[in-house]
């Protein structure tokens, strides 16, 4: 297939902080959180949001941090964020036959927190890379921000033939904001369904594993509000718009028939999907829209249920879970993610080696 020398994906790493229950965090927290008729709504929206359990560094049921001012959520971002980082690259690292010294450029993706030096400079140092090792940090995607990641990832291996690191870590949980502020639906909805979680995935100059074809995009600024993430005082603040999901079925369907046909492909030559569920209504309008069967996104509602949205490492929580699969993973899988912009980002891989 002339697969020498092509960027693939040759190994994951995943890491998460305890879980929780989501009727727990309902009832031991959330339930209190919410007042009057606000918390009728939060209860439905809880009951409906796809979550099963979810990951938290700083879980409500232990530690309510949503009084904190934003400077000390951020030193605790560092806190939380440097072992879960480290753990995730170190496993990445290990399922591609890997030292961290052979890392040449190493990408950190997070919108949740912010310190100088962050995540990539400290990684860089406690993990043993070299003092040449290039980096990259993006901010402020937040959801899609594993893709474009994994395109700047791609194109460093394909122009100097060296290992790229990428890691998404995010601890939305330091961002529970406070019961009086502003309370709304899209604040009910980004509390009942955010998540914490790190991955790390290592790209390759050939080898085994998941060949990255092709990264698109497409951006439709006239959205531009529809999905915020704003700095206040108190933390970091979620807008959504429950206008987002009819912004995808306007789009999603072109952005990936023409991605798989650049590549003589159609969606029924696609046995995986990689859909980031940014909620259930995303996921259901991306299957009809795509027209996929019964079980084509299974691993993404599998990985909603177990893990709700943990933002940019959600995808590659969905590619691990599609590559674990048994008797043998898909052997192509589009990935598929969407946040501010808005933006749709999609990835075409196909297993080799």
């Amino acid at each position: 297939m002339g697969d020498v020398g092509i960027p693939v994906i040759a190994g994951l790493g995943t890491a998460q902080p305890p879980a929780a229950m989501q009727d727990e965090l309902w009832t031991g927290f959330f339930a209190g959180h919410f007042q009057g008729n606000t918390r009728a709504l939060a209860e439905r929206i809880f009951a409906n949001s796809g979550v099963t359990r979810r990951q938290a560094a700083v879980n409500p049921l232990l530690e309510d941090v949503s009084e904190w001012p934003t400077e000390r959520r951020m030193r605790r971002y560092q806190v939380e964020a440097l072992p879960l980082g480290k753990e995730a690259v170190s496993r990445a690292l290990t399922a591609a036959g890997l030292d961290a010294a052979d890392v040449g450029l190493f990408i950190v993706c997070s919108c949740t927190g912010y310190a100088t030096p962050g995540l990539d400079i400290l990684l860089a140092r406690d993990l043993g890379m070299s003092p040449s090792t290039q980096r990259m940090f993006v901010g402020h995607m937040g959801c899609y921000a594993a893709l474009p990641g994994l395109g700047a990832a791609s194109d460093f291996v394909t122009a100097r033939g060296r290992p790229a690191l990428l890691l998404c870590a995010e601890l939305t949980s330091l961002h529970i904001q406070p019961p009086g502020a502003r309370v709304d639906t899209q604040q009910i909805v980004s509390h009942a369904l955010f998540s914490d979680a790190a991955v790390a995935a290592v790209v390759v100059p050939g080898g085994r594993g998941y060949a990255l074809r092709e990264v698109t995009s497409v951006t439709d600024t006239s959205t531009a509000d529809h999905m915020t993430w704003d700095v206040t005082d108190t933390g970091f603040r979620m807008g959504l718009s429950p206008k987002v999901p009819q912004v995808l079925s306007r789009h999603v369907r072109t952005l990936v028939d023409d991605l798989l046909a650049r590549h003589g492909c159609a969606r029924s030559d696609v046995d995986g999907w990689a859909v980031h569920p940014g909620g259930p209504r995303i996921l259901n309008v991306v299957e009809r829209e795509l027209a996929l069967p019964p079980d084509g996104l299974a691993a993404s509602r599998g990985t909603l249920a177990d893990h709700g949205n943990c933002s940019s490492p959600t995808v590659l929580l969905i590619l691990d879970r599609l590559w674990r699969t048994e008797p043998s993973p898909p052997r192509r899988v589009v990935m598929l993610a969407f946040g501010p912009g808005l933006t749709l980002y999609a990835v075409l891989l196909e297993r080799v080696g």
